[in-house]
């Protein structure tokens, strides 16, 4: 079996509404999911000889990894038994910093799979995706989505009009569960009537393929939660609305800001005019299927 390779793009969410707990615990939510051209690489060969144990390998992260878990619910749910295999993570994509890093690399690991053993049931691959996180499913076929439910239910949008992003990562992490958790002590979560209508009015709005909602629409309701609980993030949004963004928002759960741009040049300065801070700023672009580049069998890409 020759090296397979896949990229996995980073996403960042153009908006995000909180709505209120479902039964299983998750909330719901209506969020603009955007993949942009910060990705990790993951690398699937045999696993070593003699070895009869799938192996995930990725420098610089420690515990257990999602990609782990992606191939055993892969296993599982497809019956394959193919040799055991050895899959390796390059990161690029920020650790812990609202980006779904690990969603998009277990994403990646199933489209390796799904290679490997040449099974393209795309209902069980979504059904594994469901299993391991609310954004594992739109990063399974990466793309701008509307996302609801708790983030796993996907209406596919038109490619936008291009933008630029400049990415302010922190050098210290927020927990997921623990922003969702400030969320609720804070009383940030909205009704299941404005949740709706926020759905409805975010696809009118960008139906046509505007680069992001209007201002009253950009709206990150997590954002209140996350300043919580590193109010520095307080200042490194006043620092990216200075720097000419024409709106400044956490990404996610955070830790990480973005700044949205009319195009690439103007994100490209701010990270220039923010190079001082540590980590480094960086600018990046929306990121498409039609612009991914095509892996070819031998895991070049094309």
């Amino acid at each position: 079996m020759s090296a397979l390779r896949e990229l996995a793009p980073a996403k960042i969410n153009l908006g995000l509404t909180l709505g209120p707990l479902r039964e299983d615990g998750r909330h719901r939510l209506v969020t603009v999911m955007q993949p942009v051209a910060l990705c990790d690489s993951l690398e699937l060969v045999p696993a070593e000889l003699g070895s009869s144990e799938d192996q995930t390998i990725c420098h610089g992260v420690e515990g257990e990894n999602l990609v782990d878990k992606a191939v055993a619910g892969f296993r599982e749910a497809s019956g394959w038994r193919g040799a055991a295999v050895q899959i390796e993570i390059v990161k690029k994509i920020p650790v812990a910093a609202g980006m779904a890093g690990g969603s998009a690399d277990a994403g990646a690991a199933l489209r390796l799979l799904s290679r490997v053993s040449g099974i393209s049931d795309q209902a069980m691959l979504m059904a594994v995706a469901r299993e391991l996180g609310a954004d594992v499913p739109g990063q399974l076929q990466p793309r701008r989505y509307l996302a609801s439910g708790a983030g796993e239910e996907l209406r596919a949008l038109p490619e936008a009009a291009p933008f630029g992003v400049l990415v302010v990562p922190s050098d210290h992490g927020l927990s997921t569960a623990d922003v969702f958790k400030e969320a609720d002590r804070l009383t940030l979560p909205r009704s299941a009537a404005e949740l709706e209508s926020r759905q409805a009015e975010l696809v009118g709005a960008l139906a046509a393929g505007a680069a992001f909602a209007p201002p009253e629409l950009l709206v990150n309701d997590l954002e209140p939660a996350a300043v919580s609980l590193a109010p520095e993030l307080t200042w490194t949004l006043d620092e990216v609305r200075s720097a000419g963004a024409e709106e400044a928002l956490v990404c996610g759960s955070g830790p990480t800001v973005i700044g949205l741009f009319s195009d690439s040049d103007a994100a490209r300065g701010a990270a220039l005019a923010l190079s001082g801070r540590t980590p480094a700023p960086f600018a990046v672009e929306p990121w498409y299927p039609s612009v991914m580049p095509a892996a070819n069998t031998d895991g070049a890409a094309e």
